[in-house]
């Protein structure tokens, strides 16, 4: 057996080209995000709205009537936030009701939920506590049953799913102290040693890694004589020898979460236990998270539904200058934001749910996007309810509740959503990824253009196919149904919703133009306009949400259910949205990116210290910035604390 190679050091472009090798290549199945970023508004795709089969139906609100009582009568989420830790007996609570196997096939012990469900689930146990709701969604989202089910062996299912539906808990590890969003920098290695590999490294941030029993790690296989390399996903049993849970981590939000610090010491992993190919760890992670962030906006969406209550009984009691606050326009202005918003976070979330069960198209795109919108948007409607509820926004429950008064956990709400702008990607890496996806059709005709490796052939062939391609496709960004008075008609239910489809597919054709517009202008570094970028995906997940809430109105209206409202908070949700659009449009070529960097270079070389004068920092001076992840056995107690 060899030594374990040193941590590996990679240029940017190395970097780019790793993530790119993981990145799912084909469009084998229509996507309405990508025909969006392209100018082309296919309603067709979530119009009429996808619905799950009867059978679904009633499966999944079985279940839900039963996790209601359970949350209703054993979850005390106050208690969770005061202890920081999820009881024990709510967790095992939770496995006898097989909430741990929402998502794996019944023939496995599992509920056999489709994605629909499973969020619905995971909204209403996240609004008994969130911590619950991240439990839950790190075990089956990323963890050990979603790889599995999309690329395990037969042999592999058999033996890992029935746990994981039970009895088991996973977590999935790939971020290390020195490796968050850049994977080809990755440290912890997988050397091959006869039938096994041998596992050292650390990882970080490992979400359930405290309690779980399982655990799909990625690591790097060095290439040898009959091994491909790379990274590489194994399923890992934490109770192997060499492996030492070193840290519970604590955090602003989220206190009742099982997140730890995992070192693994010549850990011997079967290689029966590598889930697909050497090398396809990356792609199995990017595959797994198409689905896999869809948890997160259902989060989003119980924080939505609970702020929405709380603005509405608070804002009722709550009098100043004669009058409830909900009747000055001040606080009322947030209270429709809250509303708004919380519907159109519902319509993003199930028409990507159902899109996701149905399997008929392509949602890598539309799942990032609600991921991106969900965790920005929730974290303003928790900000905005914590400014109406005042100076008992910012005071905890217990305090509220000591006092006599109602223990209202608005600033907890908004510390726990915090984070869901960085994990599962930050709010500045779904911008780059999304982005990504967004002019992947582009790329494929003209990106030899810009590519500084390719010859002056391959540059002629692609400037060939990029002159066709551009023929066709530019002319059709003039002019479409959005500019024609009397399409989308059946979106005109007394409130008329029609005019905001029209203005989705006019901005859709807009937005293809401006982002040709920079790929002209910018070319080969395009790459490195992330503030433009970022606005691009921004006006995207505008759109995306608005076609949600229009689809999702008239889908209730036909149903009978509520559709004189949910036309009137569409409307209201859409003409909010809209005043974002043209702000956003503005900024792409009005706006301060060139400046910043100016200035940015005088904050990094020293030219500003001197504003940072006058102070004193609290924080330690002893400590390291980053913490030393070289690969050896641990020094610490073990923590790993597994529930059973």
């Amino acid at each position: 057996m060899s030594a374990a190679p040193p941590k590996p050091t990679v240029t940017e472009r190395e970097a780019r080209q790793v993530a790119e090798a993981a990145r799912q290549q084909e469009w084998r199945k229509p996507s309405f995000a990508k025909e969006l970023f392209l100018g082309r508004f296919r309603l067709d795709l979530i119009h009429p709205h996808p619905m799950p089969t009867d059978e679904a139906t009633q499966r999944g609100e079985e279940f839900l009537a039963k996790l209601r009582d359970f949350v209703e009568t054993k979850v005390d989420g106050a208690r969770i936030e005061r202890e920081a830790r999820i009881p024990d007996d709510v967790v095992d609570g939770l496995k006898e009701l097989g909430a741990f196997g929402m998502k794996i096939d019944t023939k496995y012990g599992g509920l056999g939920l489709g994605q629909v469900y499973y969020n619905k689930a995971l909204t209403l146990v996240g609004s008994a506590s969130p911590a619950i709701g991240v439990l839950l969604s790190a075990h089956q989202s990323i963890g050990v049953p979603q790889p599995l089910k999309l690329f395990g062996s037969p042999e592999q299912k058999e033996r890992f799913l029935p746990r994981c539906a039970r009895t088991d808990i996973s977590a999935f590890l790939l971020t290390e102290p020195d490796v968050g969003s850049d994977p080809a920098r990755l440290a912890t290695t997988a050397v091959p040693d006869g039938d096994d590999y041998v596992l050292d490294g650390v990882k970080l941030w490992t979400t359930n890694g405290v309690v779980a029993d399982l655990l799909v790690v990625m690591a790097r296989v060095p290439k040898s004589e009959g091994h491909k390399g790379g990274i590489t996903a194994f399923v890992v049993e934490t109770n192997s020898p060499g492996i030492t849970v070193e840290n519970r981590n604590a955090f602003m939000g989220l206190r009742g979460i099982e997140n730890g610090v995992t070192r693994f010491h010549q850990v011997r992993v079967p290689a029966a236990h590598r889930i697909g190919p050497e090398g396809a760890g990356l792609k199995i992670a990017l595959t797994t998270l198409n689905t896999g962030r869809l948890s997160l906006p259902a989060s989003c969406v119980a924080a939505g539904k609970w702020c929405l209550k709380i603005a509405r009984e608070w804002s009722a009691a709550r009098e100043q200058w004669g009058k409830p606050i909900a009747h000055h326009e001040a606080v009322g202005s947030k209270i429709s934001f809250i509303a708004a918003t919380t519907f159109a976070l519902e319509a993003v979330t199930d028409l990507a749910s159902q899109m996701a069960d149905e399997d008929r198209n392509d949602i890598r795109i539309e799942g990032a996007l609600a991921k991106l919108y969900a965790s920005e948007m929730g974290w303003l409607i928790a900000d905005e309810l914590v400014q109406i509820r005042g100076g008992r926004g910012f005071e905890t429950a217990d305090s509220l509740r000591a006092r006599g008064e109602r223990g209202v956990p608005a600033e907890q709400v908004l510390r726990d959503l915090r984070i869901n702008r960085i994990f599962e990607g930050s709010t500045e890496i779904m911008h780059l990824l999304i982005a990504r996806e967004a002019v992947d059709a582009h790329l494929s005709v003209a990106g030899d253009l810009i590519d500084p490796d390719k010859s002056l052939q391959d540059k002629a062939k692609a400037g060939a196919n990029a002159g066709v391609f551009y023929a066709k496709w530019l002319p059709k960004l003039i002019a479409g149904q959005g500019q024609l008075p009397y399409t989308y008609s059946e979106f005109k239910q007394g409130v008329d919703l029609s005019g905001h489809l029209r203005y989705v597919e006019r901005t859709a054709r807009k937005l293809a133009r401006s982002t040709f517009y920079g790929m002209s202008r910018w070319q080969g570094r395009m790459e490195t306009k992330q503030g433009f970028l970022g606005r691009i995906v921004d006006i995207g997940a505008e759109l995306f949400a608005m076609s949600a809430a229009c689809v999702r109105a008239e889908h209730l209206r036909a149903r009978g259910e509520h559709g004189r409202e949910a036309y009137q908070l569409a409307d209201a949700f859409c003409r909010q949205s809209r005043l974002r659009v043209e702000e956003l449009f503005g900024r792409l070529r009005s706006n301060t990116d060139d400046l910043d960097r100016k200035v940015v270079k005088g904050v990094m070389s020293g030219t500003y210290e001197w504003l940072e004068q006058g102070i004193v920092d609290p924080s330690d001076d002893g400590g390291v910035w980053i913490a030393d992840a070289t690969p050896g056995p641990s020094t610490h107690e073990n923590v790993h604390r597994p529930i059973r």
